[in-house]
């Protein structure tokens, strides 16, 4: 199974997993904090034909280390950064989806000459207000998260999950619950994401001016896709962002919650490929 190694710096023997499918320019997909390498299956196959599409897990997810460390949002972006030099790829086009979508951002916002194409798919965006959930705010606080990290079953993940879609789909939901669910569930994987929640709230709060800054010099072409029911990632905050990003493409969906990827899949692949091919001037 394809997995490389960090070797510089604070991220030196991180191991990451990843999955790969194609030959040619390459994109890399950042996935949620509900997702994996493997939930970007249809949209890797449908980018396979034109390009070499790349899903990784980050650290603290799926089959990627899961080191006892801060995860902010910028570590996550110097793991992207890593990544694309052991690989040797000097120029990338980025898909992210959630949380994978600020992650991509801030690399983008940090390293610009390396990304030729930014997608955010039912993305965050650091520096924009934004008021999570209930949940989000018990289980980012001390001690409680890990209490109520605790009583996480199954089944109740399939509740939260059926809740990010319109219309869900049991095979999906029943893949996203069950794929890795033993590890995500290790006290290994339950640490590195409440460390997760926990460090990626500094890109809304105290980095958040930083962030805005960094925002309003990023002018790279920009794609975002969201979903007009999304409960996860409020409209609001997809609408502030598109104020905010200069060469911006906004694409909503109707009847569309937090996954327009898996959601709208034939559509969102097409727009992904259009857009992300212009580039090369296809």
């Amino acid at each position: 199974m394809p997995r490389l190694r960090l070797r510089r710096g604070d991220l030196d023997g991180i191991d990451l997993h990843y999955i790969s499918a194609g030959q040619g320019p390459v994109t890399l997909l950042v996935h949620g904090l509900g997702g994996f390498a493997e939930s970007w299956r249809q949209t890797l196959g449908a980018l396979a034909p034109s390009s070499c599409a790349i899903a990784f897990d980050l650290p603290g997810f799926g089959q990627s280390a899961k080191p006892n460390r801060p995860y902010s949002l910028e570590f996550f972006a110097r793991v992207v950064e890593e990544l694309l030099d052991a690989i040797e790829v000097e120029h990338v086009r980025l898909v992210g989806h959630s949380l994978g979508g600020g992650i991509a951002l801030a690399f983008a916002m940090a390293r610009p000459g390396r990304v030729e194409r930014l997608a955010l798919l039912g993305a965050v965006v650091p520096g924009v207000p934004l008021r999570p959930s209930l949940l989000y705010r018990l289980m980012s606080a001390p001690v409680i998260g890990e209490l109520v990290s605790g009583l996480i079953t199954p089944g109740v993940c399939a509740a939260a999950l059926r809740r990010c879609f319109v219309t869900p789909r049991p095979d999906e939901v029943a893949f996203l619950v069950g794929h890795q669910y033993a590890v995500r569930t290790t006290p290994e994987g339950r640490a590195a994401y409440l460390a997760t929640l926990r460090g990626v709230k500094e890109a809304f709060t105290s980095r958040a001016s930083a962030y805005r800054a960094a925002l309003a010099r990023w002018d790279g072409p920009t794609l975002m896709i969201h979903g007009r029911q999304d409960p996860v990632v409020p409209p609001g905050h997809a609408e502030a962002a598109a104020r905010a990003i200069r060469r911006l493409d906004v694409r909503w969906f109707d009847n569309c919650g937090h996954f327009p990827q898996i959601e709208h899949a034939p559509l969102v692949n097409e727009w992904l490929g259009g857009f992300l091919l212009a580039e090369a001037g296809r």
